[in-house]
């Protein structure tokens, strides 16, 4: 997307299969992905943003055609790495490249890398809390050369997503990452949601790394549920069943300043819906979604064609 001349920046608005209780590639308990493309499209988004990989078709022409028949267009797709582990790298990049492959396929522009966390859906913790010194200089030098690799052989730019229960969520550690990794090559997916889950300040972020917001997120965090995180030390898998993510307006961060703050960057940004439902009630996404691309229609994002 570009801005020229005198027109207005734009926020396109869309969702993706989280916000229909999709964690995983395949679980029986989650919304089969024809429901989901029906229901998107029902719910009057026009932008996707693909879920984990193998959940939707893997077939560049069936999703494609899948999509385009649902009056769909695609943003970008996700993919999770441990790129402070030795024994990872290898892996982690043939896998970002396979997903930045299909995205470049469909005509999209985005690669979103989640870090993978350090406890498990039990919580029980399968890595240390904090990186060591040689674990996050391996994690920002190997970000930029994900970065690098599928921005010049793919055509797609990395956005990194800070993430709860992970070695980059807190303010500090997404400033120290934004800090220590090349802009060239790696951009923040601005998360409203995991932001405030780990205590931090959207709307400072925005203002001091406003080069470096290159895609957004948007949920919102229950402060009731927070309460329980902190007190009880929940993982995040437990606090999503808690409902630590809420539909606006009813969270934090509180939306309109952060979309003021957003609209102030002065450049085009794709903003998807997520709200963390994990497992759900089939019936339930459908009219969350709706009630929620209303609700942020009502600020002037929207589906407008690029």
């Amino acid at each position: 997307m570009s801005t020229s001349g005198t027109s207005l920046p734009k926020i396109y608005l869309g969702s993706c299969p989280d916000s229909w209780g999709v964690w995983f590639p395949d679980d029986p308990r989650q919304t089969p992905w024809w429901r989901f493309l029906d229901e998107l499209a029902a719910a009057g988004y026009e932008w996707l943003e693909l879920g984990p990989h193998g959940y939707l078709p893997t077939d560049p022409v069936q999703l494609s055609d899948e999509v385009a028949k649902r009056n769909l267009e695609v943003s970008g797709a996700g993919v999770f790495g441990a790129l402070y582990r030795e024994d990872r790298w290898e892996a982690d990049l043939a896998e970002a490249e396979k997903v930045a492959s299909l995205v470049h396929a469909l005509g999209a522009r985005y690669l979103i890398y989640l870090p993978e966390g350090y406890r498990d859906m039990e919580g029980n913790d399968t890595y240390a809390r904090e990186l060591d010194e040689d674990d996050w200089r391996r994690m920002v030098t190997r970000m930029d050369e994900v970065g690098r690799v599928v921005k010049e052989e793919h055509g797609v730019q990395l956005v990194f997503h800070p993430h709860a229960d992970a070695h980059v969520g807190r303010q500090d550690q997404v400033e120290r990452f934004l800090n220590e990794t090349d802009p060239n090559y790696v951009s923040l997916c601005l998360d409203t949601g995991h932001i405030a889950y780990c205590g931090g300040d959207n709307v400072s972020i925005i203002e001091r790394y406003p080069e470096r917001i290159g895609y957004v997120h948007l949920k919102q965090a229950d402060p009731t549920i927070l309460a329980m995180v902190a007190a009880e030390d929940l993982c995040f898998a437990e606090a999503v069943r808690r409902g630590a993510m809420c539909e606006p307006p009813n969270g934090v961060p509180a939306m309109e300043p952060l979309l003021e703050a957003l609209g102030r960057l002065g450049t085009d940004l794709f903003a998807i819906v997520e709200q963390d439902m994990y497992p759900c009630d089939p019936g339930a996404p459908l009219p969350v979604a709706t009630r929620t691309r209303k609700y942020f229609n009502n600020y002037g994002l929207g589906g407008t064609r690029r």
